[in-house]
């Protein structure tokens, strides 16, 4: 709830036969349950519609929305789900609401196309912004102002953020998740929606675990006690002698059971230690990074940096500012002047630089 004590109003702005029903099935899914257990605030979760009603999805499906344009001058955060008819222009009404929303200070997601919806509002000029790939270049022909990039699953500007296509829409919002409410909350609900934290690959992004769980029974028990021994000096060799393997059968096994080296695997490992231990204690960084294997506070500034996007200091302090003071924010404010909007620039990293690439080729 806010400090008022009323919940955070969520408006996810669907017209007839435009509206992407996987995106307001995720955003239903987030927003539209009482997850106060997990450390989330209370939401009051809608459709908005210029005209309310039964509507139909993209797919035909329909569905009943019962709030109109006025429910978005009180929303907190307001989602544009796919825009699927490019020659089906947003009204001034619903572009006149979206714009006074933003200048009230909402956070606004776009779903995929639904870039279109906030670009033609005005309020992506002059950012890097993301949609589905198939359309990025429709999008930067249509609004030259914008920059676009097609390789990214999300872009954070602060008050508004862009997805990618379909199910980066999960990223997306997972992301906003953590960002405001903490990393435990975000992984809580991933857990909740089995699905990972965030997709596996080399962003710069906060995740829970980057890689696979081990299936094989022998490799398993290794990888265990390499996770219990990351301050030793850990080396292929020596985890292939744990497996009774010459290092070049183990890491061929290694490579075809986990989808990663052992060095990566190890890295991720080191740096989701190093995540635990920032959040969950006081621990100096220097002494963090010898206990997760990295040897010296340069090492793991580095890596953390490099892979995260962030410093470890910044990253403490996002995510721990929450839990210390007992309670999880409810209020939207990280992108004003604060403590998400000092961490990213404590990082080196602007807000509209936190882009989040693909693993494989284009996002979904």
């Amino acid at each position: 709830m806010t400090e008022n004590g009323r919940p955070l109003v969520v408006s996810v702005v669907v017209a007839d036969g435009l509206i992407g029903a996987f995106g307001v099935g995720v955003c239903a899914e987030v927003f539209g349950y009482d997850r106060r257990h997990m450390g989330l605030p209370r939401f009051d979760f809608g459709l908005v519609s210029e005209t309310p009603g039964v509507l139909r999805t993209d797919t035909g499906i329909p569905i009943t929305v019962e709030h109109g344009l006025e429910r978005l001058a009180r929303s907190d955060i307001i989602s544009i789900t796919a825009w699927e008819l490019f020659d089906s222009v947003p009204s001034p009404a619903l572009l006149d609401a979206v714009r006074t929303a933003h200048a009230r200070g909402a956070t606004i997601v776009s779903h995929c196309t639904g870039a279109f919806v906030l670009a033609a509002a005005g309020l992506l000029d002059g950012k890097r912004v993301t949609t589905h790939w198939k359309w990025a270049g429709e999008l930067a022909a249509r609004f030259p102002a914008v920059q676009v990039d097609p390789s990214v699953l999300y872009v954070d500007n602060g008050q508004v953020l862009t997805g990618a296509g379909t199910a980066a829409g999960v990223d997306t919002l997972l992301y906003l998740v953590r960002r405001e409410w903490g990393a435990a909350a975000a992984n809580a609900l991933a857990r909740e929606m089995v699905v990972p934290p965030h997709r596996d690959g080399g962003q710069a992004q906060f995740i829970d675990a980057p890689v696979a769980e081990c299936q094989d029974d022998l490799l398993g028990a290794v990888l265990d006690w390499a996770g219990g021994h990351l301050g030793d000096d850990i080396t292929v060799e020596t985890l292939a002698r744990r497996a009774l393997m010459s290092p070049r059968s183990f890491a061929r096994r290694f490579k075809a059971t986990t989808g990663t080296t052992p060095h990566a695997w190890l890295l991720g490992r080191r740096l989701a230690a190093a995540e635990a231990l920032l959040e969950e204690t006081d621990a100096a960084v220097e002494e963090i990074a010898r206990l997760v294997g990295f040897g010296t506070a340069a090492g793991l500034r580095e890596q953390f940096t490099r892979r995260r996007g962030v410093s470890p200091r910044a990253y403490r302090q996002t995510f721990r500012a929450a839990s210390a003071e007992g309670t999880m924010p409810v209020q939207l404010d990280g992108h004003r002047a604060g403590r998400v909007g000092e961490t990213i620039s404590t990082g080196g990293m602007g807000r509209d630089q936190t882009l989040v690439e693909a693993q494989l080729g284009q996002p979904a």
